[in-house]
């Protein structure tokens, strides 16, 4: 089993509680959808936020950048936008007689992709080949994305008016998919009672350094997985596959994102190996989304299918 001296060092635990603390006292009383948006960094996945406006899907993303001091970003996805509104366009110099691109706001380490279901599918693709590829091309020519790249994409409930839902090969191209949820009452006292969130955001100071970060994210895939879990993953993968109540299973690509949602997870935890409570802590905000009900599943909400899924298949 490979150590991790340096996940498991007093001052990196250190930095990591700090970072969450700080967040905490900006999106008060989410520490799990907290924990969630940091494991999904550290596994270099794309995080997708679904709720209804005023939740605080923003003011995650932008306390999350600050807390890392991440360079940021923000694209409000509206009905006209445009591709060229989000990747950059090439423009003529008439000095040189020749095109320069000028970059659009995609080129940025953490990429708040609001309200990403308003625009129209056209501008939404626009950030496929960025999310998956880290680079984009223009007019022939490929320019590469910072390092580390994060997008923060939000989207409103698609029952709401002016929503364009987004396809099943884009919603795949994000690690995980959380909701934030209504506060319980002490946490909306705490809101109610604190500062303005925008003043809160701006005192934030970064709690790691861009150096620590990539380490941590190198660390993910050192972190162990013993054939047991390995067998575990495989089997609710599988499951999904021959279960009448999905139309279709978890694809590989799914299962790679559940094992290393899981090592992340477990890193957090300042452990180097990972448990098959890793695995259950992401497997909803991993697999929720990429499962569609059958017709015979039908009015049974997602949450619910999944939380059988994970009843029914045995831990080894």
């Amino acid at each position: 089993m490979p150590s991790l001296p340096e996940v498991t060092s007093p001052q990196k635990r250190a930095n990591v509680d700090t970072l969450l603390a700080q967040l905490d006292q900006v999106v008060v009383g989410k520490q799990t959808q907290l924990r969630l948006a940091l494991a999904c960094l550290l596994a270099r996945g794309h995080l997708l936020i679904e709720d209804l406006p005023g939740m605080g899907k923003t003011t995650l993303a932008h306390g999350l950048a600050a807390s890392l001091g991440l360079q940021f970003k923000r694209i409000q996805f509206t009905s006209d936008l445009l591709p060229a509104d989000i990747i950059g366009v090439s423009i003529y110099q008439p000095e040189t007689q020749e095109f320069r691109f000028h970059p659009g706001p995609v080129f940025a380490q953490v990429v708040l992709a609001d309200e990403i279901n308003r625009a129209t599918p056209k501008a939404q693709s626009a950030l496929l080949e960025a999310m998956e590829e880290q680079q984009i091309t223009s007019d022939g020519e490929t320019f590469k994305l910072p390092d580390p790249f994060f997008v923060i994409a939000t989207q409103n409930p698609s029952q709401l008016i002016g929503t364009f839902a987004l396809p099943e090969s884009q919603l795949d191209r994000f690690l995980m998919r959380i909701e934030m949820g209504y506060p319980d009452r002490e946490a909306e006292r705490a809101l109610l009672k604190g500062r303005d969130r925008r003043e809160q955001l701006k005192a934030l100071r970064p709690c790691l350094h861009a150096r620590e970060l990539a380490t941590l994210q190198e660390q993910v895939a050192q972190v162990h997985c013993s054939d047991a879990l390995l067998d575990y993953v495989q089997d609710l993968v599988d499951a999904t596959r021959h279960s009448a109540q999905f139309v279709h299973g978890l694809s590989p690509r799914a299962g790679l994102g559940l094992l290393n949602s899981a090592r992340a997870w477990a890193l957090l935890l300042g452990r180097d190996l990972v448990l098959p409570e890793d695995v259950q802590a992401v497997a909803r905000s991993v697999i929720e989304h990429r499962l569609r009900p059958a017709s015979d599943a039908e009015g049974l909400p997602s949450d619910r299918l999944v939380g059988q899924l994970l009843e029914t298949v045995p831990i080894p």
